[in-house]
């Protein structure tokens, strides 16, 4: 089979909601290739703790790639503990100008509870608007419900678990088996 014609890997919606000072980051549990679901418990949502201090990390796109940049996360963590954007800045930078790194595709949402961060191949390292940040084949959908939900008196994790509910509705590529990690600010 071409690589051309072989069927892409989908099925990721991240969120992480940011209220109540503590970060909520769900991650479905949903793997498709082409149409069909090969798994539906896939856990994409990690807590690491390199240097002692915790962070949560949920991930999107080729789960190998996603593994190399949690290593290399964690290593940027431990060269500057407690510096939760520095690391992803110099992770975001290595990213983007390492012929090797160039080629890994996936999205990185990052959090120590205080920050809330996305980052991308493309070298971003991103603060979201509104506390709700969300990647991955359903992210939109998890994104709009979540931001939606914010007006309520819902506390972080109901949000993110309605949201993810809702994308998992609407997203063929989300399933509502959830990983859900919460850190405190």
């Amino acid at each position: 089979m071409a690589q051309d014609s072989f069927p892409g890997w989908h099925g990721t919606t991240i969120l992480a909601v940011r209220r109540g000072g503590k970060v909520v980051v769900a991650g479905d549990g949903q793997v498709s290739l082409g149409q069909t679901v090969i798994k539906g418990t896939a856990r994409k949502v990690r807590r690491l703790t390199p240097g002692g201090r915790e962070v949560v990390v949920g991930f999107a796109g080729s789960t190998a790639d996603a593994f190399t940049l949690l290593e290399r996360l964690e290593k940027k963590l431990e060269a500057a503990p407690g510096q939760l954007t520095r690391a992803c800045v110099e992770l975001a930078k290595d990213w983007r100008t390492d012929k090797y790194l160039q080629k890994l595709e996936a999205m990185l949402i990052v959090t120590d509870g205080r920050e809330l961060l996305v980052v991308t191949g493309a070298g971003d390292v991103l603060e979201p608007e509104h506390d709700v940040a969300a990647i991955g084949s359903g992210g939109n959908f998890a994104l709009a419900a979540a931001r939606g939900l914010m007006e309520t008196d819902m506390d972080a994790e109901e949000i993110a678990r309605k949201a993810m509910a809702i994308a998992a509705d609407i997203c063929v590529y989300t399933n509502g088996n959830l990983t859900v990690e919460t850190i405190h600010g």
